[in-house]
């Protein structure tokens, strides 16, 4: 069995995985550090919560370390040696902090370009000399638009690449990747195939390694799935049931609109039950003091639209609940990602009507057995 100390990075990593408790790479993992820290450009595909952040974080870091411990230190201002792209401000702040843990000791720095800021602090995040940037496509774009420099960049990569929904998400990511240097090492990473996926690898990704965990597309083993038959789309009472099981951790309960999610939540304080919403109509901070609050168990129980399927990380989920399941195959996946993450368990539970048959078929399809 491979153990981190087999891929032979340099010291200050080693020290901070050993502080950490990370001794044994997940899949994901051992089937891609070795080729990024031999500089390839990589595809990995693997299912959430199985350490797609690390795989790429640790090669970084150790060939920006390397570059300066050769004498080879960053001396310009405002050009990055390597960019990761992400979807949302959320993941954004997650993968920053994943860095920042491993720079204490290693000594880079990390500067973020996210949504939900204005340009001029965007600017000034950017401003002075720094090794990496974490940013989503928009911004990134804008601030090359108006000095940010691309000419240093020796890795770029994309990060939850299947949840890059916006239509103009492949233009940007093509013109980004021609301001950088030639045969820049290219990094995807991500947990389905979709069209965006398929698309940019068959443009910027045409002719590397496509590595897939064994479990990529389907649900990590130690997911259970239950099954609450819902008659006349009654769904309320069953809620209130379920909700009332003695569960250690939050629990995290998806519906299809904003509406959705507003209406239940008012239902469920109106029946003493302390919630909190998440979706894209929320002011920005809002949303994230609600996060913040289940993240940090002052709440137990969040409702939110997909938006809150898609590349967050939470430690403290115990269940999931599609009080209304989704249409897609890949919308679902996402959202039993939210649990049994990084080998612990967890349950799913789906409220199924007449109209779910053809979803709930697959996923008993994708577990090779039974529901509960």
């Amino acid at each position: 069995m491979m153990t981190f100390e087999d891929f032979k990075l340099i010291p200050s990593l080693q020290e901070t995985l050993l502080e950490q408790g990370f001794v044994t790479p997940t899949e994901i993992q051992n089937l891609t550090l070795q080729e990024l820290l031999d500089g390839h450009s990589t595809v990995g595909l693997a299912e959430t919560g199985t350490g797609k952040t690390l795989a790429y974080v640790l090669p970084v870091l150790h060939m920006l370390k390397t570059l300066e411990n050769e004498g080879k230190s960053v001396t310009t201002e405002s050009q990055p040696r390597a960019i990761v792209i992400v979807p949302s401000r959320e993941l954004g702040e997650q993968v920053s902090k994943v860095f920042k843990i491993f720079t204490h000791a290693t000594r880079l720095r990390i500067r973020s370009a996210l949504g939900g800021t204005t340009f001029n602090m965007a600017k000034r995040n950017v401003a002075g000399c720094f090794e990496v940037l974490v940013a989503t496509p928009k911004r990134t774009l804008q601030l090359f638009e108006h000095g940010l420099s691309l000419k240093d960049v020796h890795q770029i990569v994309f990060d939850e690449a299947d949840q890059m929904l916006d239509n103009s998400f492949l233009p940007t990511a093509n013109r980004l990747v021609k301001a950088c240097p030639p045969n820049p090492q290219m990094i995807l990473f991500s947990a389905t195939i979709s069209d965006v996926v398929q698309e940019l690898m068959h443009k910027l990704f045409s002719e590397v390694t496509v590595f897939k965990s064994k479990g990529s597309h389907r649900l990590v083993s130690t997911l259970t799935t239950r099954n609450e038959l819902i008659a006349r789309g009654n769904r309320f009472p069953v809620i209130c049931d379920v909700l009332k099981e003695k569960v250690k951790g939050g629990i995290l309960i998806f519906t299809n609109t904003k509406t959705q999610c507003d209406e239940l939540a008012a239902q469920l304080k109106e029946n003493k039950f302390e919630c909190a919403v998440f979706h894209g109509d929320m002011d920005r901070l809002e949303r994230r003091a609600n996060l913040k609050k289940f993240r940090d168990g002052q709440i137990d129980i969040l409702i939110s639209t997909d938006l809150g399927s898609r590349g967050l990380d939470f430690d403290n989920v115990n269940r999931v609940i599609n009080y209304n399941l989704p249409q897609e195959m890949e919308n679902y996946l996402h959202r039993a990602g939210r649990t049994a993450r990084a080998g612990r368990s967890g349950l799913v539970i789906n409220f199924v009507t007449g109209r779910d048959r053809k979803l709930i078929e697959k996923v008993e399809h994708l577990n090779g057995k039974k529901d509960q």
